[in-house]
């Protein structure tokens, strides 16, 4: 693998995960975040109750993210070999606490929307 392209990235996480779980976890992101910039365009402003919860639930994402990748993977903490998988188990670590937060407020934003002053 002399150039990393996009095909190259698609074609390795497809074969991490399958095709089909690939690309629902795909679909679930695009429908995650379309619905987070829809919550945060209706609402006009961040509401910090439904924030501070949201950060409660990235540790959870943080774990979540890692015991999945490791799971699918057949990997093992022991399996971590040097600085490089030391950075990508920290970035999957991240990329899973900040997506909990999104989808958490999301979630909680879609069932109690704010309500309007009268």
């Amino acid at each position: 693998m002399k150039e990393m392209t996009l095909s190259t990235f698609l074609a390795v996480f497809e074969e991490i995960f399958g095709r089909g779980l690939f690309w629902a976890m795909v679909v679930a992101a695009v429908i995650v975040t379309a619905l987070y910039l829809f919550v945060l365009i209706r609402d006009r402003a961040v509401s910090w109750k439904k924030f501070l919860f949201a950060q409660i639930s990235m540790p959870f994402g943080f774990v979540g993210a890692i015991w999945f990748v490791m799971a699918m993977t057949h990997s093992h903490l022991t399996d971590l070999g040097g600085p490089v998988d030391l950075i990508v188990f920290l970035l999957v670590g991240v990329g899973g606490a900040i997506g909990a937060a999104i989808l958490v407020y999301t979630i909680e934003s879609l069932l109690s929307p704010p309500q309007k002053p009268e």
